[in-house]
Order: C-alpha cells, then sequence, then structure tokens
C-alpha cells in the first residue's frame, strides 16, 4: 500500500473560503417614520464604513429635534391602536417578522458582518438565529400576557417607548428591544448606533412586507446628538438603552424628574472562575469562547479570567496555544474567528488599555494565525498575565479580546476577588462539583451566571445586570414586565 505524505504543521493552512454573496445596498437611506422611508428634515447625513476595509458602504440620515419629534408622533398616533389589537393579532405580525428574518437571513448576516467587521460565521450561526428567536419567542407571549403579570393582573403596555442600542450586536439588539414592546402593545423609535445602521433600516423593509401598520417602530439613525435627542424627549413613556455605563449614567440624569420608566443594560467587567477539579480543555474552550467572541466586544465577556493557582501554568500554557489557532482576519472567510474592531476609535482604546498594562507591570501576550490585513482595523488577540486586582486592566472595561489573568487559593478568595468590580453583569463557574458550583454562583453579584459554559443565551431567560452594569432584564417573562405598566 502506498503511503500517504502528510503536510508539515509549518506549510499547512486553511484554504480560503469567503462569502461569495453580497446584499445590494443604497448609497443612500432615509429615516423610517410612520411606515416610510422619509428624508431627514434635518438635512444631514453622514458616512458608514466597513471597519475590515475602511471603504464607505452608504450614507444614512443624521436624524435632528424635527425628525425626533416626528417620530414620536407617529408612535403615539398608533400606539392605541396597537394596543387595542387582540394579541393573537399581534402575535401573526411578530411570527411574520420572525419568518422573513429565517428567510433572508443569508441576507443579514452578510451585512452585518459588512457595517459590524464580526466573523460571517458569527452573523450566520448567532446574530441572525438569535433576532428571529427573539421574535418567535415574544409571538407567544402576544396572548398569554396575563399570565406573566404578578398575580395574573391586567397587562397594560407602558406606551410609547425610546430605544437606544448599541453597535456591538446592532440586529440582535434590535430584536431584543422591539420584540417584547410590540408583543405587549408598545410601539417604538429606535435610535441603532451611528456606525452599525443598516440591518436596524433592513428590518425596516420587513416591517414593510410584512404590513406592520406605520408608525408601530419607527427607525432614526444619527450620531450621539440624536440619541441625546431620543433620550431627552418628554414624549416617551419609556427609555431602553444598551451601551456604556458612563453614557448610561447620562441618560438616567437626564430622565430624572420626568415620569419615564427606563431599562439600563450596561458595562461589565465580568469574572471567569476556573477550579482545579474543573475539565480543564472544555474549560480553555470556554474561555476562549468568553473573552474573543466578537473581538471581546461583548458587555458580559469573560474578561478576567481566574484560575486556581495549583492549574495555573497548565491552563495557561493551554490556553495560549489554542490562542495561537485563533485565525484573525477578514470577516467574510467563513474560517475567521477574529474578524474587525468596530472602529478606529475602539482600536486605539483598546490599544491604549494593553499599554496600560505593560506600564503596570503585566505579560502581555499576543496569539493569532492568519495574516492581518494592511487596512482596517484590528487587535491581535491577548492575553495579560500577572495582573493584579489593582491594576486598570482588572477594573476598567477594555472591550476588546483582551483577557486578564490572575490566580486564587481558596473559594473565598475566588469570590472575594470576582466580586471586587464595580461591575456587575456576568461571570462564569467551571467545576465538576455541583454543590460548589451553586455555592458560588449565589454568592456572585452579577445579573448572570454562566456555569460550565459561557454566552449561554435564550429569549425566554431573563438577562441584565447588577452594580454600575445598569438595572432591569430583557428576555424571558422578567423582560416582558418592563414593557408592562404595573
Amino acid at each position: 500500500m502506498a503511503s500517504i505524505t502528510q503536510p508539515s504543521s509549518a506549510s499547512w493552512d486553511y484554504a480560503p473560503a469567503p462569502e461569495s454573496f453580497r446584499p445590494e445596498i443604497a448609497a443612500e437611506h432615509g429615516l423610517f417614520i410612520g411606515g416610510a422611508f422619509v428624508k431627514p428634515k434635518s438635512g444631514k447625513f453622514m458616512k458608514v464604513i466597513n471597519p475590515a476595509t475602511e471603504e464607505t458602504l452608504t450614507r444614512v440620515a443624521e436624524a435632528g429635534k424635527a425628525d425626533v419629534a416626528a417620530a414620536v408622533e407617529a408612535a403615539t398616533k398608533a400606539q392605541r391602536k396597537w394596543a387595542r389589537l387582540p394579541g393573537k393579532e399581534r402575535a401573526k405580525y411578530l411570527f411574520r417578522i420572525a419568518r422573513r428574518l429565517q428567510e433572508r437571513a443569508r441576507e443579514f448576516a452578510v451585512l452585518e458582518t459588512l457595517n459590524n467587521g464580526k466573523p460571517i460565521k458569527e452573523s450566520r450561526d448567532a446574530d441572525v438565529p438569535e433576532s428571529a428567536k427573539h421574535f418567535f419567542h415574544h409571538a407567544g407571549w402576544c396572548d398569554k400576557l396575563r399570565y406573566a403579570m404578578p398575580g395574573g393582573g391586567e397587562a397594560k403596555p407602558v406606551g410609547v417607548c425610546g430605544q437606544i442600542i448599541p453597535w456591538n450586536f446592532p440586529l440582535m439588539m434590535a430584536a431584543w428591544k422591539i420584540a417584547p414592546a410590540l408583543a405587549c402593545g408598545n410601539t417604538c423609535v429606535l435610535k441603532p448606533a451611528e456606525t452599525t445602521p443598516l440591518t436596524a433600516l433592513r428590518l425596516a423593509e420587513i416591517f414593510q412586507e410584512v404590513d406592520l401598520p406605520p408608525g408601530v417602530v419607527n427607525i432614526l439613525t444619527g450620531g450621539p446628538d440624536t440619541g441625546k435627542l431620543v433620550a431627552g424627549h418628554a414624549g416617551f413613556n419609556k427609555i431602553a438603552f444598551t451601551g456604556s455605563t458612563e453614557v448610561g449614567k447620562a441618560i438616567v440624569k437626564a430622565c430624572a424628574g420626568r415620569s419615564v420608566r427606563l431599562t439600563m443594560e450596561l458595562g461589565g467587567k465580568g469574572a471567569h472562575i476556573v477550579f482545579a477539579d474543573a475539565a480543564i480543555d472544555q474549560a480553555v474552550e470556554g474561555a476562549i469562547q468568553g473573552i474573543f467572541f466578537n473581538q471581546g466586544q461583548v458587555c458580559c465577556a469573560g474578561s478576567r479570567l481566574l484560575v486556581e493557582e495549583s492549574i495555573a501554568d497548565v491552563f495557561r500554557a493551554k490556553l495560549l496555544q489554542r490562542m495561537q489557532q485563533l485565525r484573525v482576519g477578514d470577516p467574510m472567510d467563513k474560517n475567521t474567528d477574529v474578524g474587525a474592531i468596530n472602529s478606529a476609535q475602539q482600536r486605539d482604546q483598546i490599544n491604549r488599555y494593553v499599554q496600560i498594562a505593560r506600564t503596570e507591570g503585566a505579560e502581555v501576550l499576543e496569539r493569532c494565525s492568519g495574516t492581518i490585513p494592511a487596512k482596517g482595523f484590528w487587535c491581535k488577540p491577548t492575553a495579560l498575565a500577572g495582573v493584579q486586582p489593582s491594576h486598570t486592566v482588572a477594573r476598567e472595561e477594555i472591550f476588546g479580546p483582551v483577557v486578564a489573568l490572575m490566580t486564587f487559593r481558596t473559594v473565598d478568595e475566588a469570590i472575594a476577588r470576582a466580586n471586587d468590580s464595580a461591575y456587575g453583569l456576568s461571570a462564569g463557574v467551571w467545576t465538576e462539583k455541583s454543590a460548589k458550583m451553586f455555592e458560588v454562583a449565589r454568592r456572585l453579584r452579577a445579573g448572570v451566571v454562566w456555569c460550565n459554559g459561557f454566552n449561554l443565551f435564550d429569549a425566554a431567560s431573563p438577562f441584565g445586570g447588577v452594580k454600575e452594569s445598569g438595572f432591569g432584564r430583557e428576555g424571558g417573562r422578567h423582560g416582558l414586565l418592563e414593557y408592562m405598566a404595573h
């Protein structure tokens, strides 16, 4: 039998697997108000770019004061009629939206990757399916809202909702906000992030396709000034915000003294705890998923990796070996693991934190595979070893593919270090001992604790934070209650 010659590991590489489909993108996009795309009264437009190539994708409108007022007026006019619609009829609209998202899944996945910079396999396998899932899930709640209310009381909508979403999960955050609001009989004015408005605008096309009544959802693109106008408008009964803690605090101040409901899903500095009795290889994979998913641009990222001292050396070696296999590059290549950072500003912030870590005495360990493109905004997956709890990178949110490695000796020390943070959005625990798992999870001050896994989401499960990570919940019954008057 002839022998088979295996290629050397030094010469072997993945064959390129580029996504060939390209959706049509109009040269200019207006605002979506009252069920139609309209030109901005402000007359202003801004560029939207592809962060992986720095090429201009399109121009979108920048909503001004008169545009916000028009959107609020359209939502107010539509709200009473939408709320009076029987729940099973509202459910039909949400179900149609979910089905159209599934039918146009490839288009949305590619558009999300082009605009955001995340790998196409994440857009395809996570963002779009999760978005459809939330519309499906909340379609099922529309005629059962009395079961969500405490004591089975009457379910009444809050009214007109202003919703401001970030750039890290543009489509998914839109679904998280819009689906429960509509299910409960509310109407919405959604303001997407200035760098990533395209999938929200494409979602508006689906609203037209399914004949969603005019004004039920309105979409205002623009920069920070537009966001301030939305947060400050007196016509909203509720403001829901996902983004940085700094901006969240400003919105809370702007809403002070007004009769307006608030939901704040803010920053995080998640602790990812690995005990010596954990399945180490699986925990390494969980750590990779916890920090490098979406280039680490995740508010609930496991950015503080706490490893029990007795396995720290072994775990570090395995983690670095696994990082070496991560492919950084073209987000449209299906083999890519880590795509582009969303903007030059965000890339510079990540680099600044890495430099601070060096200055404070941490060891900077960069690992990746593949050739990083010359154009675009990129950061290599990075582990910071020798980090102390007092270091800046252990206390402030970096929001990039950078993990701080720390050690502990006892369960109490692990919990104390995990809770030693102004944030409280997420945490992860890896152990083979069920009793230890539940004890640690109970004592962690975090809104979400994952056990032997990380970044596990479901539309039926509530998500949100404590401390400076915000208040209120999204998803599940608890998320519904945020959009009902009680």
